[in-house]
């Protein structure tokens, strides 16, 4: 029979249509102001807990509307954001720095959606609130580290092959190896070119080799740099306890970090630009301190003052450093001083377990080392970080122990909880720099929501009144599609777990809107044409479908190719534009082409029609 859709394909549309409608549903609730507690490892979250902030909160007269306890936080609802904001304050001072009190906004999706699985879409920063920081890795000192990490690594290797050398040195960006004689200088280029296929080796006058990084090798120490950085940044804003954080990279060199619902940038630059970390080191007891500290320093020694500012003269060689620290919880020693409990991976915890076991009786220091930005700018303008260093702790070694231990010596409880959260987080491969801050007031976001929703809404009307009025009946039902497109590109953005919905994206949802309802007027103009040359209504519509598909796919394809670049390549708000972008042609070509043609098949199809109201 012509224009006839079997009842397996119309119920096919319908479960689809409502599946997408269901996830769509949860935005229609709209969101609680709330406040989100969190905590480290060290403390707990209980039911005790959450009984102390409801009776803080009544006795600072803060209204709440909810508050609840699960596995990983506390969430305390609010009807307004004045109480929201008087709640932060009181509950920062009576929770001390123990547990992350963070501002958020709470979906309120009932519990019969929730058991579905389904959510809200999530909201960019443009639209929540909150802070953007883009950040620069300091690409020299990541080069910088990375040499010193093969300086170590090449003595090592050497002694392993039992190949005799002067020197291991690092000279600006390259290695420098001195060898006592021909056949150790042979035998060291023959292995190191194994185990180093990344460096370039080059034998200079005076029984003396260089390696240099590869054009390759740079490229890969930068990317690392960068990557390290970021999943670190991905810790640290765990750490802080933000929802939906977003943390990506942007260009070679750069990093782009937003938190929704922050308003604090002062803590989250400390927490996110601290470079703060560890290193364990042998203390040089055999040699003079003094004679050292006058410029007298043996080979493979050197000297770091203390906190109070005198010299200590450790080895160069580090036991184990922060890169090594897998855990990290601050806490009280049994003299009522600060400490921090470390747990080191395998590779840290065996190399400490070798040198304590051969080391008891003997000192070993803890440096404390930190990356702080100063007035001055290399010759690309980029600001120079300078590395300062000072003993926190020396203690006698009393017993053989590996990965677990504790580091006392830090000046305040503060500073150990925030030295154990940067340990827990991981040290910074190297030093970024904050190129770009803002900060969105949640009053802005609300106005950029109305704003984007106002034009959606517009541009759904005009439409909508123009079809009705040109193409009649079937205007409805290309109205239909219209407003089934729109609730499936809400459910699919809220479906998929990666999507946010930002300002930009917005404009591409206003943008679908006018393109849902071409594939309609073209098809609908083919079967004007068709009945013009005196086609029967069913032939036209029959026709007017089938003619117009090749036509409307091509146009689509198109666009789906230019928002597909646009994703590859673009940043920030254009990705969002291409994302929603995308979303609307797949969804629009399905409702536009397949639902309407089901539409109009159950209404007008296999019937002996004189006219069609079109």
């Amino acid at each position: 029979m012509l224009n006839h859709t079997p009842l397996w394909k119309s119920l096919l549309i319908l479960v689809m249509v409502s599946f997408f409608a269901l996830f769509a549903l949860p935005n229609l609730y709209g969101e609680d102001y709330a406040i989100q507690i969190s905590t480290s490892k060290s403390e707990q979250l209980d039911t005790a807990l959450l009984d102390q902030v409801n009776e803080v909160l009544k006795e600072a007269n803060v209204v709440v509307k909810a508050a609840a306890l699960n596995d990983t936080q506390i969430l305390v609802r609010f009807s307004d954001d004045s109480n929201q904001r008087l709640a932060k304050e009181t509950l920062d001072r009576q929770l001390e720095d123990k547990y992350t009190v963070a501002l958020n906004l709470a979906p309120n999706v009932p519990d019969w959606l929730k058991m579905f699985g389904a959510s809200p879409m999530k909201l960019g920063l443009d639209l929540r609130g909150g802070i953007h920081f883009l950040m620069e890795v300091d690409m020299e000192t990541a080069i910088d580290k990375a040499l010193d990490d093969l300086q170590s690594d090449m003595k090592t290797s050497l002694r392993e092959e039992d190949i005799r050398y002067k020197s291991v040195k690092k000279v600006s960006d390259y290695m420098e190896l001195t060898f006592r004689d021909e056949e150790a200088l042979d035998k060291a280029v023959f292995n190191l070119k194994r185990k180093y296929p990344g460096y370039e080796f080059s034998e200079l006058d005076g029984l003396k080799v260089t390696a240099k990084m590869s054009e390759q090798q740079l490229a890969e120490t930068k990317s690392y740099a960068v990557q390290q950085n970021i999943t670190i940044m991905r810790n640290r804003v765990n750490q802080l306890g933000v929802a939906e954080p977003v943390v990506q990279r942007q260009g070679a060199e750069r990093i782009v970090i937003q938190l929704p619902g922050i308003q604090d940038s002062a803590k989250a630059k400390d927490i996110l630009g601290a470079t703060a970390t560890l290193e364990y080191r042998a203390v040089d007891y055999e040699n003079d301190v003094i004679a050292a500290a006058k410029g007298r320093v043996p080979a493979g020694s050197e000297v770091i003052n203390d906190t109070n500012g005198r010299p200590v003269l450790l080895k160069k060689e580090v036991i184990a450093a922060g890169k090594n620290i897998v855990d990290a919880q601050s806490g009280i020693d049994q003299y009522g001083l600060p400490k921090v409990s470390i747990s080191l991976d395998s590779k840290g915890g065996a190399k400490m377990s070798r040198f304590t076991k051969k080391n008891i009786g003997n000192p070993m220091a803890v440096v404390f080392i930190e990356y702080k930005p100063t007035d001055k700018l290399d010759k690309n303008g980029k600001v120079i970080f300078e590395k300062e260093r000072r003993v926190i702790n020396q203690a006698t070694i009393r017993g053989h122990f590996g990965s677990k231990f504790e580091t006392t010596g830090l000046d305040s409880p503060a500073e150990a909880q925030n030295l154990a959260l940067l340990l827990r987080a991981g040290s910074l491969i190297a030093p970024i720099r904050i190129v770009e801050e803002r900060t969105i007031g949640p009053s802005l976001g609300k106005e950029n929501i109305a704003n984007g929703m106002d034009a959606i809404m517009l541009g759904f009307i005009l439409v909508i009144a123009f079809m009705v009025l040109y193409y009649k009946k079937f205007g409805l039902v290309a109205n239909i599609a219209l407003a089934a497109n729109l609730i499936m590109i809400v459910g699919i953005m809220s479906l998929i777990p990666g999507a946010t919905l930002t300002l930009p994206g917005m404009a591409g949802i206003v943008l679908t809107v006018g393109m849902a309802v071409d594939a309609n007027v073209l098809i609908f103009e083919r079967i004007r044409e068709e009945l013009r040359e005196g086609r029967s209504p069913q032939h036209a519509i029959s026709s007017g479908y089938d003619n117009a598909f090749s036509t409307i796919l091509d146009a689509n394809i198109t666009t789906l190719i230019a928002a597909a670049i646009l994703f590859a390549i673009g940043t920030g708000p254009i990705k969002g534009f291409s994302v929603t972008l995308m979303i609307g042609i797949i969804t629009s070509m399905f409702t536009a082409i397949i639902l309407t043609r089901a539409v109009v098949n159950t209404v007008w199809g296999g019937k002996r029609l004189e006219k069609l109201p079109i």
